[in-house]
């Protein structure tokens, strides 16, 4: 397992160089104003990414597939030290306030995000 990162945007090169991909103007932006909250010192890092995953679930973005911000938030997550477990009992504690049938998108988008690493 990866050395979590201090700060989850600011310290993944990785994650700013595919945000600039999306727009030059728009990466460099998307970095320096997440990079302050996740900056923000009263949460970790790994609480924050499973919060991301909930926003994400929320809005239904693990639609957009491998280059979708639930993409991006499952892989902070899990270089910030959770695990596959806890992020399907963090859905599975969501299913019962977000919904039944959002959540089945979001575990079916988990499982081909993950299992296509392995």
């Amino acid at each position: 397992m990866t050395t979590p990162y201090a700060n989850a945007v600011l310290d993944d090169k990785d994650l700013q160089e595919k945000l600039a991909a999306i727009n030059p103007k728009y990466g460099p932006w998307v970095t320096r104003v997440a990079g302050e909250v996740w900056g923000l010192p009263l949460l970790d890092q790994k609480t924050k990414a499973l919060i991301a995953l909930t926003t994400d679930v929320v809005n239904q973005s693990p639609l957009g597939g491998s280059g979708s911000a639930f993409a991006a938030h499952v892989h902070i997550a899990m270089a910030q030290g959770a695990s596959r477990e806890e992020i399907e009992e963090l859905f599975l504690f969501l299913t019962v306030y977000a919904g039944f049938n959002k959540m089945v998108g979001c575990f079916a988008a988990l499982n081909d995000l993950l299992d296509a690493k392995s």
